[in-house]
């Protein structure tokens, strides 16, 4: 019998749902407690999943039957509580992005290695089969030389979205708007498939919205540390909102897919397989993929990848998207607001 890990969760809003629900599926899981600052979310969400709740997050770190915490709380706060829970000898699962700036970040990563602890940060689109099959095709070297690589996130999210939001649109806690908070993902697939960014030129502006200090549409030109040149275009400005859409390119082929749909697949190579590609993902899977409502996604990403997370636990390995890799996301999004701001172009380190 697989060995159980005890979870808990700080932070009982939206995300948090996604996480229990997952948590809940997985063989050798189980949620134990969940903590938030306001009594009326924690009960709710302890109800709904049976287990212990608690307004003063402190007191799971306490507990010998959690070995996990989740940490679904604002994103400018991430950190604060990763920290404490690392230095508690608890592993780690931090929602995106792992905190809004990159000390901060890097505090996360220090303390996990230092207390020796895994940290994952929630990339769940990186477990999408869509995903998962044109990495494939990249590391097989099937594009040939990368030449081209853009992320569209252009989405749409209603004024009440942010006014009743509380800490959504704000600079302290959201670190960012359609960037930081919505197309991460897609920017973090971006880097998965196309390796490092090494220098960015973007515009961003607040354009749909009112009373948000941060940014509803963002563009950025990107070079690849491979040569290879893209985009990103990042909004919640965008209505009705549509899917978001990675499309990658060399010179011996190219692949364009949309959440769990792989829309175009074609390289000179042929192989028999490829058509097999192009049948099992023409069928339109991804539904609405939160494109204008936040609640509207599945948590099988989440699923996938605390199931992973449970797999490096039983067997020392890390994480598939450990605090190394969720920093890469971060960083880029960060060198894209400098070069909004300052009008000119940022270089990355690396």
């Amino acid at each position: 019998m697989a060995r159980e890990f005890g979870f808990a969760i700080i932070g009982c809003g939206l995300i948090a749902d996604f996480h229990a629900r997952a948590i809940s599926e997985l063989p050798g899981a189980k949620l134990v407690v969940v903590a938030d600052k306001f009594e009326e979310p924690a009960r709710r969400l302890a109800r709904k999943f049976g287990c212990d709740w608690t307004c003063d997050w402190r007191d799971l770190l306490k507990r010998d039957d959690v070995r996990v915490v989740n940490v679904t709380t604002p994103s400018g706060t991430h950190a604060d509580f990763a920290v404490a829970a690392a230095r508690a000898k608890k592993h780690v699962i931090c929602e995106k992005p792992l905190d809004i700036t990159l000390p901060r970040v890097d505090r996360m990563i220090r303390a996990a290695r230092e207390n020796g602890v895994k940290l994952a940060g929630i990339f769940g689109s990186r477990f999408s089969e869509a995903a998962k099959t044109v990495k494939k095709a990249v590391d097989q070297g099937r594009f040939g030389r990368l030449t081209m690589g853009n992320a569209y996130v252009k989405w749409w999210r209603s004024q009440e979205y942010y006014d009743k939001g509380g800490w959504k649109g704000t600079a302290k806690l959201d670190g960012g708007g359609a960037l930081m908070n919505q197309s991460i993902h897609a920017i973090d697939l971006l880097l998965w498939l196309m390796g490092p960014v090494r220098t960015v030129a973007a515009f961003k502006a607040t354009l749909a919205h009112e009373r948000i200090e941060v940014e509803d549409t963002a563009v950025a030109s990107v070079c690849f540390a491979n040569g290879a040149l893209g985009g990103v275009f990042g909004a919640t400005s965008a209505w009705p909102g549509f899917l978001k859409r990675i499309e990658i390119s060399g010179d011996r082929g190219s692949a364009i897919f949309e959440e769990e749909d792989i829309l175009f697949w074609d390289f000179l190579d042929k192989r028999p397989e490829d058509e097999l590609v192009r049948e099992k993902f023409a069928h339109g899977r991804s539904g609405a993929g939160g494109a204008a409502d936040p609640a509207a996604i599945s948590h099988e990403p989440h699923k996938r990848q605390i199931a992973d997370f449970l797999e490096a636990l039983r067997t020392g390995r890390e994480p598939f998207v450990n605090g190394p890799e969720a920093r890469k996301a971060v960083e880029l999004i960060l060198a894209i607001y400098r070069s909004a701001q300052k009008g000119r172009f940022v270089k990355l380190q690396g």
